[in-house]
């Protein structure tokens, strides 16, 4: 059971357009530390956006620390590495890819989180990448996502998580472990809204499986209606027992999916299709873009946004990070975006449709789902992710 903080505000980004110019601004008025750690850094527009004022925030005497993951950043190119160590920032990587452990299991093990904190005063926590909205193919619409801007008590737990992580992998990598850290602002000003929410992590040593029991407790109260919105789908059986359940004694249990082929993953995700809908859960195959979204809304009360996919590889594998919130305001903020989304873009899966055809889709998904269970046993962890 996770705790909730009091005095919080949290503030709603939807996609890059809300969200690169809050963390910008944030950037731009640092005076004392700027932690950033993303999965994906690209070089394009919106890259060196961030990469500048980052670069400026160095040459002010800001202690800049940015942490990006070894496989989903492995195209960087080495000039614009070299450009941001020449400013005087802290460029370190997750469990950089190399031949030698190419095929290890342990290079599934990635830090897939999201998160920024500036002077321990702001932070932001979400599940969109330091890449452009528009970097999607055939000049489709921007991608779909979502971000929280933080401020409150939530802090303390978020500035401690940076530190931590960046004092243990610069041990690891002999790097010089900072001796100073900043002292968070979790004191609310007085004209901000406070919310009830908490910040879930997800490591491989004490919090293996917060993230996927904060969400397996809000669907088990759930009375009347659950939104879930995430890019790669992919539930053990604990998630898929617990939506039938919801769905079985009245819920109404909608899902928005990414209806674009991007990775085998969403072919896989059809192989509980059929289930699904026998049991009365509404699904939608979010189509006009990329759905690169991680959240969920529940009774129009509770709602999560982060990093992480319900898929085993967030579950189990990668280091995640969800902000978990109790509010009505906020609930419903997100609750409107989702269903404006499905209005926009989706397209709902008909029951009979699906059941009766798409047998050639339906067999490959079994395939590949198949073969995504095989691998999930050989990373050993097939009996958590069996059925």
């Amino acid at each position: 059971m996770i705790r909730l903080q009091k005095n919080n505000h949290l503030r709603l980004l939807k996609n890059g357009l809300q969200y690169f110019p809050a963390l910008e601004q944030a950037i731009l008025r640092a005076q004392h530390e700027i932690y950033l750690q993303t999965y994906i850094f690209e070089d394009d527009e919106t890259g060196r956006r961030i990469a500048h004022a980052l670069k400026q925030a160095a040459y002010r005497g800001v202690s800049v620390y940015l942490l990006l993951d070894g496989l989903g950043s492995q195209f960087l190119p080495n000039r614009f590495v070299q450009d941001l160590r020449q400013a005087n920032i802290q460029v370190m990587f997750y469990r950089p890819v190399r031949r030698f452990n190419y095929f290890s299991k342990n290079r599934l093990r990635r830090q897939h989180r999201k998160v920024a904190v500036i002077d321990g005063a702001i932070g932001f926590v979400g599940g969109i990448n330091i890449i452009d909205d528009f970097n999607v193919p055939d000049d489709a619409s921007p991608r779909v996502d979502y971000a929280v801007e933080i401020q409150g008590t939530m802090l303390l737990h978020l500035t401690q998580s940076v530190h931590r992580l960046w004092r243990r992998l610069s041990w690891f990598q002999w790097r010089e472990i900072p001796q100073q850290f900043i002292k968070p602002t979790t004191k609310l000003a007085s004209h901000l809204r406070p919310i009830k929410s908490a910040l879930v992590l997800r490591d491989n040593v004490l919090h293996r499986r917060d993230i996927e029991q904060a969400y397996l407790d809000a669907i088990a109260r759930a009375k009347y209606e659950i939104i879930i919105a995430n890019a790669y789908f992919f539930p053990g059986w604990r998630m898929r027992n617990a939506l039938v359940e919801a769905s079985n004694r009245g819920v109404k249990v909608t899902l928005l999916l990414q209806g674009r082929i991007e990775y085998w993953i969403r072919v896989a995700t059809h192989a509980f299709y059929a289930a699904f809908l026998r049991d009365g859960i509404q699904i939608y195959e979010y189509r006009r873009s990329f759905m690169h979204s991680k959240v969920a809304v529940i009774d129009s009360e509770w709602a999560t946004v982060g990093s992480s996919n319900i898929d085993p590889f967030s579950l189990m594998l990668a280091r995640e990070a969800n902000v978990v919130v109790l509010d009505q305001t906020f609930a419903n903020e997100l609750r409107e975006s989702l269903l404006q989304s499905i209005q926009d873009g989706a397209e709902q899966v008909s029951s009979p449709a699906w059941i009766k055809g798409n047998l050639f889709r339906r067999l490959l998904s079994w395939l590949v789902y198949g073969v995504l269970r095989g691998l999930i046993g050989l990373f050993g962890y097939g009996r958590e992710w069996q059925g």
